[in-house]
């Protein structure tokens, strides 16, 4: 059987690469055995996000959940900071949206098929790629393609077989439970040390996704981050007498050196989203960037040229996540979590910076100048200070 462009993964960045496709005239064929599913995920949608994909998601009924606050909690002390999230300055919608993976991943879905997409629902055994397109050994037969997408997240057939896998030290496992029966407006973050990486609480409608998310190389057991994950909801009381089910599921935290040889494409075909290793290091956000890679894969596709596409993931996402990594060693040190607290509960200013970092609104780049625009700069200063001083390379909070 053949397809103008195979697309495997009907995640966000496969959905809406293939949505973009069909609505352009492209015959395009999406493989996937799971979609649409839960994800273990926050499940965050950032508004620069969901303006991204509103005309595909109008009048469906999105099941999501606004969020109106986030809370940094500190085990160590018992104490806790909330910051309130607001309006997107430059969307217009809200900052932060919680979603139900199953209810997002599946309109993005419909909205593709409805385009004109074809959906497959069976898995990829094989890729392969050649001179004019590409081949695909699957459940339901072989398929010849003259482009291939590979969205299938971090653990990609795709990334295996044309590119290389992700080593071990570019991963994060992320694990912990839908607490089902209880929900909030209000996500509930606490940054740990060891290992370095962070434990949340994200309200869904219907749950709480709440978990651990640590470095696969750390050195910890998924047993021993899920006990650490239980004992944090009995010290925050945010799921009590709820029904717990358990979840682990990798995510991409690429290093500054893997970043900087990032390989995303070939002649026939490219990666997006979780597959290309998109996705920032220190909050493990990777919903926008999938979308945002699935449209200009899309792009590239109907040009039919690649390169293109690789210039603008590296020009374009690559530098903002190559700062991301090379602060997140600092980023999870207890002393930089015990001035963060004392920085926005003492300073509204900072706390709004910190709202609108969390909801994609504030990049890396200009991370350090704004803080200390704040007219709070000892606060600021000692936080970045104490951010910085773990830095393997020489470098400015806000290059």
């Amino acid at each position: 059987m053949k397809t103008d462009v195979a697309i495997v993964g009907a995640g966000p960045s496969g959905a809406w690469a293939a949505y973009r496709l069909a609505r352009a005239g492209a015959r395009v064929t999406i493989f996937d055995p799971s979609h649409p599913r839960e994800k273990a995920c926050g499940g965050g949608v950032t508004g620069r996000a969901l303006a991204l994909v509103q005309p595909a998601l109008a009048g469906r009924g999105l099941e999501a959940t606004s969020i109106a606050a986030a809370r940094f909690f500190d085990m160590d002390a018992g104490r806790s900071v909330s910051i309130p999230l607001g309006a997107g300055p430059q969307t217009g919608v809200d900052a932060l949206t919680v979603v139900s993976r199953t209810s997002f991943d599946a309109a993005l879905l419909d909205a593709a098929r409805e385009a004109g997409a074809a959906f497959v629902e069976a898995r990829v055994f094989d890729v392969a790629a050649h001179e004019g397109g590409a081949s695909l050994a699957t459940a339901a037969g072989e398929w010849r393609a003259g482009f291939l997408i590979g969205a299938d997240g971090a653990n990609s057939l795709v990334r295996r077989r044309l590119a290389a896998p992700f080593p071990r030290g570019d991963l994060s496992m992320a694990t912990g439970y839908f607490a089902d029966g209880v929900t909030s407006d209000e996500i509930v973050l606490t940054l740990v040390s060891n290992p370095p990486g962070y434990i949340w609480s994200f309200p869904r409608p219907g749950h709480l996704a709440i978990g651990i998310c640590a470095g696969a190389d750390a050195g910890a057991t998924t047993a021993a981050l899920r006990a650490r994950t239980r004992a944090w909801i009995a010290a925050t009381g945010i799921a009590r007498r709820a029904s717990l089910r358990a979840y682990s599921w990798p995510i991409p935290s690429l290093s500054r050196a893997s970043l900087d040889r990032l390989v995303v494409h070939g002649t026939s075909w490219c990666l997006a989203g979780d597959a290309a290793g998109l996705v920032d290091p220190i909050t493990r956000e990777g919903i926008y960037f999938a979308l945002l890679s699935g449209h200009w894969a899309a792009e590239a596709t109907l040009a039919g040229a690649t390169g293109p596409y690789a210039a603008r993931v590296r020009e374009e996402l690559v530098p903002e996540l190559a700062r991301a990594a090379r602060l997140k060693a600092g980023f999870f040190r207890p002393a930089f979590g015990r001035l963060l607290l004392d920085a926005l509960e003492n300073s509204p200013a900072i706390g709004a910076v910190m709202a609108d970092l969390i909801a994609g609104e504030q990049s890396y780049a200009g991370l350090k100048w704004r803080l200390l625009g704040t007219g709070e700069w000892r606060l600021a200063w000692r936080a970045l200070a104490n951010w910085r001083s773990t830095q393997p390379l020489p470098c400015s909070v806000g290059d």
